[in-house]
């Protein structure tokens, strides 16, 4: 039998809940239970249902989901085009939830830069590929940025962005006379103009060929690789998520499972393979999802049981019936 806990001892747990240091503190990005409801016709849709989300810096990731799971309006939020409703979002220090409109466009050029699916979208079409990622260069430059307001300074830094993603041949064409994988190329490069602190990607593969895709993918490498750049990527393509090293998937509007990939050398024959494992995502409310697949094949439904082991807890079918 336990006894209650004393005022002593419940002042040490409030003293070390305060003390603890805050959820994500460290982390680039920062979703904390963040909730986006959205209200149609008198019905609300909630996309959004308390998602949280760590994303280090350095990191090149993958956010994959079903059509409605809600990755696209993360993706909005983070990047500064939608608003949540709850909760709390950050990246690289920027509160998106009190943030002014001037805020926001500021933090649209500065902080992060984005790849759209649609390649036409990316580009603007009367201007060269290196005027495309000269543009976010000069407009910096009014805004005071002196390192890039020269335009030889400009003109350079633009050749280097797309010699570092092998389409510096295209420098003096226009998206209309470059193939769709050359033009998402450019498109990265646009948004590395900025120095952007994350670059997300919404579908970037999606109107290409795998072959093509293969050659988009190696090109966000190259950019987390070579230059540091924070890389979050949308996508469907389970042959991208598995290129990527963490691969988070989001249904019902919650990060429900992850997979972690890591490379092991075997030491008798030195062949290198990649290991991945699964996780369920557990909130701080102590729910998980399970995979859809795990509890279909097990016909788990409704309840489950549950039995605390010494070292993990055992998840069986609900075994109740019949007695």
């Amino acid at each position: 039998m336990t006894s209650d806990p004393t005022l002593a001892e419940l002042a040490g747990r409030v003293a070390a809940d305060r003390d603890r240091p805050a959820y994500g503190h460290d982390a680039l990005i920062t979703c904390d239970r963040l909730v986006r409801v959205f209200t149609a016709d008198g019905v609300e849709v909630q996309a959004l249902q308390g998602l949280d989300l760590l994303v280090r810096e350095g990191e090149l990731m993958a956010l994959v989901g079903a059509s409605g799971s809600g990755k696209s309006t993360l993706m909005n939020i983070l990047a500064g085009l939608d608003t949540p409703t709850a909760g709390a979002a950050r990246v690289a220090g920027r509160d998106l939830l009190t943030m002014t409109a001037r805020d926001r466009l500021a933090y649209r050029r500065e902080v992060v830069g984005f790849v759209w699916q649609q390649t036409s979208r990316n580009l603007l079409p009367y201007l060269t590929s290196a005027q495309n990622v000269a543009l976010p260069m000069q407009l910096a430059g009014r805004r005071g940025n002196r390192a890039r307001s020269g335009r030889r300074a400009r003109a350079e830094r633009a050749l280097e962005l797309l010699e570092l993603l092998e389409v510096a041949d295209c420098r003096d064409r226009r998206p209309h006379q470059m193939s769709g994988g050359q033009q998402q190329r450019v498109a990265i490069a646009v948004a590395l103009a900025g120095d952007p602190s994350v670059l997300l990607a919404d579908e970037p593969t999606g109107e290409l060929d795998s072959h093509t895709a293969e050659q988009i993918f190696a090109a966000f490498r190259t950019a987390n690789e070579r230059l540091g750049t924070t890389i979050v990527i949308v996508t469907h393509d389970q042959a991208v998520a598995g290129e990527v090293r963490r691969t988070v998937a989001i249904r019902d509007g919650r990060t429900s499972t992850e997979v972690l990939r890591r490379s092991e050398v075997d030491a008798a024959t030195g062949h290198e393979t990649v290991v991945a494992r699964e996780y369920a995502m557990l909130d701080r409310a102590g729910r998980l999802q399970l995979p859809a697949e795990y509890t279909k094949a097990l016909n788990m439904r409704d309840r489950v049981a549950l039995e605390l082991e010494p070292d993990h807890i055992a998840v069986r079918p609900d075994d109740s019936e019949g007695r």
